[in-house]
């Protein structure tokens, strides 16, 4: 099976466990689409630097700034915290390689 269709089915588990009483919703706002390029330009960072210090590849940045696809679900809301506090993300990664 597809990764793309691994996340159908998911999803689809998902909404009916949602629908079912099993799960409770999500209650955070995730915008539909988010600006990779803007994010990353005014971090001062070249896509191949974005993509490692936050763990993306470079070929999953090149495909969403130029919009061949766009990131989904935890991409955008990782995408979303990466924007608002950048820094918070990066202590975060260092603080754990220090424990390992």
């Amino acid at each position: 099976m597809t990764k793309a269709g691994r996340r159908l089915l998911d999803a689809a588990r998902e909404a009916v466990a949602i629908a079912k009483g099993e799960r409770t919703p999500a209650r955070i706002n995730v915008p539909p689409e988010i600006d990779v390029q803007s994010i990353r330009s005014r971090l001062g960072l070249s896509q191949e630097e974005f993509a490692a210090k936050f763990g993306f590849t470079s070929s999953q940045i090149k495909d969403w700034e130029q919009g061949h696809s766009r990131p989904l679900g935890s991409e955008r809301a990782y995408l979303m915290v990466i924007k608002l506090n950048s820094q918070a993300v990066l202590d975060v990664f260092r603080d754990a390689s220090k424990s390992t």
